[in-house]
């Protein structure tokens, strides 16, 4: 698959994020076109380390669908494309009894049996080690010594009484480099009334406040410092408030409350003339816009002025040009590949984002910026509600050099 490495051409490397709660709510169908989809990208990007970060791994009723984990990961680590690959880590956080610390995050490690040098490392021992074999960690995660994962706190997002949010972390060693990984998952939009209120929405605070929980986590005084790629489901939105404005800029906007409290329940813009066409009807789950096109036409990337979320950390995180469409919310009938739900306003939740060290290593002179691709997987087919992102580049002999020498957690064993 990924064929002989040689000094030039450097180690491939594919990053996903795909947060993959609707497969298991049907996974005869849409699991199918999932793992086709995914395997295609293996194919065509044929990395040499290859990292899978998941979101809601069993399903939104996980206490239903857990079942289906199973085959899913036994699936992935015996399928004819991923044969080549005979190294696996498996991190699974699936014990949903444990509420306090559940997260529903599933990170997959593979490496190409043409790498012979990376190490993982081991957080207790604080040194690297040399994997063999494929190994799957779910039952004892809060004691694997690979692997860090956190719960947010509690008070972080109040309204959600069982928020299954919060990180995984790893480290990997090149023989030039070292870097963690990180699946991240963000609280969500409860009310899209409520995002509607304010600009920046009270969601995008407790999502900036959670994102920089992580950050100093990761960047902490206990591990000597490296390159870090965070990918999951940041879960950020457009601006709202914003976006709306300009959407129905010459809408008459209506506020329709409920008899008995008096509370919003909906807000529907209807144009001025044209027999008062509705152009937007809004509440609390509902986002239903006249013309989907907007989100589709140029990848929906004029929009990308309304996202804003990332801009607080624009110092500490990094992202390569987005010219994907946004990755959320898509239909989840299999026959509606492009089709976006009239749940939410569309927006990039699902990203890769990298540190100023992490963009440095993948970022070379123009003659081979080429091999760096930012994008989706699965466009023109249903992958469930959100479609995958990924990251594909090198790294090339040297890239870390001017570091490696600062790597006293680097012992090797």
């Amino acid at each position: 698959m990924a064929g002989k490495l040689t000094a030039a051409q450097g180690t491939g490397i594919l990053l996903v994020t795909a947060n993959v709660g609707s497969l298991f709510e049907d996974p005869e169908n849409l699991q199918k076109t999932w793992l086709r989809e995914f395997y295609q990208a293996v194919h065509t990007y044929r990395p040499h380390f290859l990292a899978l970060h998941c979101q809601e791994v069993g399903g939104k009723n996980y206490e239903a669908s857990m079942s289906h984990v199973d085959s899913f990961v036994k699936e992935l680590l015996s399928s004819d494309t991923m044969k080549d690959y005979n190294r696996a880590r498996v991190y699974l956080d699936k014990n949903y009894k444990s509420q306090e610390h559940f997260t529903a995050l599933g990170s997959f490690y593979f490496i190409h049996e043409s790498l012979k040098n990376l190490h993982q490392f081991d957080f207790k021992a604080k040194k690297f080690k040399k994997l063999a074999g494929k190994e799957t960690y779910s039952e004892t995660l809060e004691s694997t010594p690979t692997m860090e994962k956190e719960k947010f706190p509690q008070d972080y997002f109040p309204e959600c009484k069982w928020s299954r949010k919060g990180f995984i972390r790893t480290r990997w060693a090149l023989p030039d480099c070292a870097f963690d990984l990180v699946n991240i998952h963000l609280f969500h939009d409860a009310s899209n009334l409520v995002a509607w209120e304010k600009s920046p929405s009270v969601y995008s605070g407790t999502r900036q406040k959670a994102l920089g929980f992580v950050l100093d986590r990761i960047t902490d005084q206990r591990y000597e410092k490296v390159p870090y790629f965070v990918f999951g489901d940041f879960n950020f939105r457009l601006d709202s408030k914003r976006v709306i404005e300009n959407l129905c800029s010459s809408a008459t906007m209506q506020m329709v409350r409920t008899a008995d409290t008096n509370e919003l329940d909906k807000l529907i813009f209807r144009e001025s003339d044209n027999d008062r066409k509705v152009v937007l009807q809004l509440e609390k789950k509902l986002f239903s816009y006249v013309n989907q096109d907007v989100f589709r036409e140029n990848n929906g990337t004029p929009l990308l002025e309304y996202d804003k979320e990332l801009s607080v950390f624009k110092d500490r995180l990094h992202e390569l040009e987005i010219s994907f469409p946004p990755s959320y919310p898509y239909s989840e009938d299999s026959n509606q590949g492009k089709q976006y739900m009239n749940t939410r306003c569309p927006a990039w939740c699902d990203r890769i984002l990298l540190s100023a060290s992490a963009r440095d290593l993948i970022l070379k002179p123009e003659s081979e910026e080429k091999s760096v691709v930012y994008d989706n997987i699965g466009p023109n087919v249903c992958m469930g509600d959100h479609k995958p992102v990924f990251l594909s580049f090198r790294v090339t002999a040297g890239a870390g050099k001017p570091n490696a020498n600062k790597h006293k957690c680097c012992v090797v064993q």
